[in-house]
């Protein structure tokens, strides 16, 4: 606590001035990520709070975001992370173009993730009219995993109509993925054009959402396996 009283000396405000800051950094966070559908808050967004207070120190719009995150985790219990934007695997080709989400995401951005435990989190928090979401997402995710982390969108969509998915109906919530960054998208040259290819991108790579993908994938293995177990 000292050392934050300390950190926070160093920038000539008042313990007031940061509290309405961090607060209003907090408001940002959670109403963006509910009017965006979970889309990463970019760290300008944030700074952006500090800096149109004519506050011009240049490391208190971090100390302030520091400090929001802090508060998020004890508070509401959730974590604000950073993600470590990852590029497509082609991005060391000279073949690559540029994709048509490269600028929809700023290399630094947050997402928060719930700290509560997995059944708590479904028994008071998750809601169930967004569950097909959830699912979509895994159904996704499950297929680019299988096929090795990376599928063309012609394949993708075959395997997705053979769900009963249409790129008609469903097409935008493939997008909302990309923007989400569980999903990044990478156009490649070949000798017959140009192929779209869908990959994971941050999200999707996180430990604990790649370890759901694959138990996910585990169930569904050994769901379609049990009935020819038992002839």
């Amino acid at each position: 606590m000292s050392s934050a009283r300390d950190e926070l000396s160093q920038f000539d405000i008042s313990n007031e001035e940061k509290d309405k800051l961090v607060g209003e950094v907090i408001r940002c966070i959670l109403f963006k990520t509910t009017q965006n559908n979970g889309c990463p808050i970019k760290r300008e967004e944030l700074t952006q709070i500090v800096t149109k207070k004519s506050y011009r120190q240049k490391n208190l719009p971090a100390f302030v975001i520091n400090e929001a995150k802090s508060k998020l985790s004890s508070i509401f219990g959730y974590e604000l992370r950073e993600l470590q934007r990852s590029r497509p695997s082609s991005a060391t080709q000279k073949t690559r173009v540029g994709s048509s989400q490269q600028s929809g995401a700023d290399a630094k951005s947050y997402v928060i993730i719930s700290q509560l435990p997995a059944d708590v989190y479904k028994k008071y928090v998750e809601n169930d009219e967004t569950s097909h979401v959830t699912g979509f997402t895994f159904v996704v995710l499950g297929i680019i995993h299988l096929a090795g982390g990376k599928i063309t969108e012609d394949n993708l969509w075959h395997h997705l109509r053979r769900l009963g998915l249409g790129e008609n109906e469903d097409k935008l919530a493939l997008e909302a993925l990309v923007q989400q960054r569980y999903l990044q998208k990478d156009k490649v040259s070949g000798p017959e054009g140009y192929t779209l290819f869908y990959e994971f991108a941050e999200r999707a790579l996180d430990e604990a959402v790649n370890r759901r993908i694959k138990e996910y994938v585990m169930e569904i293995v050994q769901k379609d396996a049990s009935p020819r177990d038992a002839d």
